[in-house]
């Protein structure tokens, strides 16, 4: 095991040195006449390949009656091709040593395999094979519908607070898809037919709504002839995508609500609205909330939890979406502590953040978090391909891997302050209390 670590650590450290003197990943990028865009990353350092494909769609795509497709084929896209029987696809991947896994979020579906280098050219005819052949039928439909409402019940509906996030976003969204989840409504995905997953699949699973991302120990003239061998043939897609071009109006006000439900303690959330991904605001609103929860020495963990008592467990995200969304407050009450203290004391540090500027210690620091940040996240070949494909497919800017950074290092105090007196402010927010069932009246 020490023996292990010691691996580890070296490969991170010799990353991690490599990118600090030549502060570039370096990649090549074309388009297949079919729309297809191709990245392609070279990293010898271990024998392993990555096999991605990103296409531009998720819940954010939907019709408002038939919430839950995109998450719906991140399943059926296991079911089987024309050319791979029925439950085999994992089972190719399995059987050359590889792993595989899928993930859909509001803005884009995500398929990878991580395979043996040797394994390559089996990775790249799967991913084509899921593009042109996949089964959409009844049976897999059908067997599909079954597993995702199974999903809903275990991930969310009986877990606690689990759906948090679809009771603020109805509240936070009226106009925007944002205002449904990933998961979807069950209702909306068993009174689908077949023709309408079908009439899907042939809208967004085509080659010029998607890139794939080739990653790792690469001899790139091989890959070029494997990728236009199984790719190249794929046909254009030609029905059209009409994007969501709505603009959710601005909150009138502060929007209150309570959630009773099956927990044992409280749980309050703030939600935020805010500037879309990859804005100015964006990078400021990012790092506020790094500021106020990550870590034991955040703000609001140290004053609320460790100084106050108030408080369990506190904490702040942003929801990363490409449209305009959200930034999430939360905290859970201490043994005693009435909800409208505790978020008295969570409007309290806000407060803080919007009179007065953070002190040049706690600016440095954040700093210092996000270069660690993107160091880190790099390291790992996996996430670094899911990186190249997130920066082309939200931005068409692949090389923002390695000048993102750069918007976070040119954030100031001042803009900190700014964003928090913007958007942080209670006419722009939901506040949600989830409360045990035992205290509904």
């Amino acid at each position: 095991m020490k023996y292990t670590m010691f691996v580890v650590a070296c490969l991170v450290g010799g990353f991690v040195n490599l990118f600090s003197q030549t502060n570039r990943i370096d990649f090549e990028e074309y388009d297949l006449d079919n729309g297809l865009h191709v990245i392609l990353h070279q990293d010898v350092s271990t024998p392993n390949v990555i096999v991605s494909v990103m296409y531009n769609v998720g819940s954010r795509d939907e019709s408002p009656t038939r919430t839950g497709f995109a998450h719906f084929f991140e399943h059926l896209m296991f079911e089987g091709t024309k050319n791979i029987g029925r439950g085999e696809y994992s089972k190719y991947v399995n059987r050359a040593g590889g792993t595989l896994n899928a993930n859909t979020s509001a803005d884009r579906t995500y398929y990878y395999e991580i395979m043996p280098s040797n394994q390559l050219e089996l990775g790249l005819w799967l991913e084509s094979e899921r593009m042109l052949h996949a089964i959409v039928d009844s049976l897999g439909i059908q067997t599909q519908k079954k597993v995702v409402i199974e999903e809903k019940k275990q991930s969310y509906d009986n877990r606690p607070y689990g759906n948090w996030l679809a009771e603020v976003s109805k509240r936070a969204f009226k106009q925007h898809p944002y205002r449904w989840t990933t998961i979807g409504d069950p209702a909306h995905i068993m009174e689908a037919k077949d023709s309408e997953f079908q009439d899907f699949y042939k809208k967004y699973y085509v080659p010029n709504n998607a890139v794939l991302i080739v990653a790792g120990d690469i001899n790139k003239t091989e890959t070029k002839k494997w990728v236009s061998t199984y790719f190249s043939t794929i046909p254009k897609g030609t029905t059209a995508i009409q994007r969501s071009t709505i603009v959710e109006p601005p909150l009138t006000g502060e929007v209150r609500d309570t959630i009773y439900d099956n927990v044992q303690l409280p749980l309050i959330f703030q939600a935020y609205r805010t500037p879309a991904m990859g804005t100015p605001d964006y990078y400021a609103m990012d790092m506020l909330s790094t500021l106020l929860s990550n870590g034991e020495s955040s703000r609001m963990y140290k004053s609320l939890v460790d100084e106050q008592q108030v408080a369990l467990e506190a904490g702040s995200f942003p929801l990363p979406y490409r449209d305009p969304s959200l930034a999430i407050t939360y905290a859970m009450p201490n043994m005693g502590v009435d909800c409208a203290v505790l978020e008295a004391a969570m409007d309290a540090e806000l407060q803080k953040v919007r009179s007065e500027l953070i002190s040049e210690r706690e600016m440095q620091k954040l700093k210092n978090q996000y270069e660690n940040l993107f160091v880190e996240d790099n390291v790992r070949l996996a996430q670094r391909a899911e990186n190249f494909a997130t920066y082309y497919t939200y931005f068409s800017s692949t090389d923002l891997i390695n000048t993102d950074l750069e918007n976070y290092l040119n954030v100031t105090r001042e803009d900190i302050k700014r964003v928090a007196n913007t958007y942080m402010v209670k006419n722009n927010r939901v506040v949600l209390y989830y409360l045990p069932n035992t205290q509904k009246k």
